[in-house]
């Protein structure tokens, strides 16, 4: 029996981004040799449409980049998140770098410059602190390392 990990959906080529589209990525499908991959989008969880406006992280809230404040809907997202990984008993999860949800070690600095700093999404944040190991895309290797 594999073991289970969450995984953004985006990353999986669902069409759950913030503009319609995904983020597809080949390395993280290849995780499937290895892992039982549970699907998850907090964004959606959380109630927000596709497509909708980009969010960022300012002030440990969420604000679209039109003003409206999303904090709450991340918020739940995240719990949503948190629930399937520990009801699945996830080991890990992987999820989309620098996103106001996902983003895990740097997010985008709420400025819509496309500028990073060093910090976490509601949902990597949620789930670290209760224990599961977190992953961006960019280190599946390291994954497959500790867990395989």
């Amino acid at each position: 029996m594999k073991p289970k990990i969450i995984v953004s959906a985006c990353l999986l080529g669902e069409n759950c981004k913030y503009n319609g589209g995904n983020n597809k990525n080949e390395e993280v499908l290849r995780l499937g040799k290895y892992f039982e991959m549970i699907p998850v989008c907090p964004e959606c969880f959380g109630g927000l449409p596709i497509p909708r406006e980009p969010a960022e992280i300012r002030n440990g809230e969420v604000f679209q980049k039109n003003g409206n404040n999303l904090t709450a809907a991340f918020r739940y997202g995240a719990e949503q998140t948190l629930y399937i990984a520990e009801e699945k008993n996830c080991v890990a999860a992987v999820l989309k770098e620098n996103s106001p949800s996902c983003g895990y070690g740097r997010i985008y600095d709420g400025s819509f410059s496309k500028k990073l700093k060093d910090g976490n999404g509601i949902t990597a944040e949620l789930l670290s602190s209760r224990g599961i190991a977190v992953f961006g895309e960019s280190r599946v290797n390291k994954l497959i390392e500790l867990y395989s």
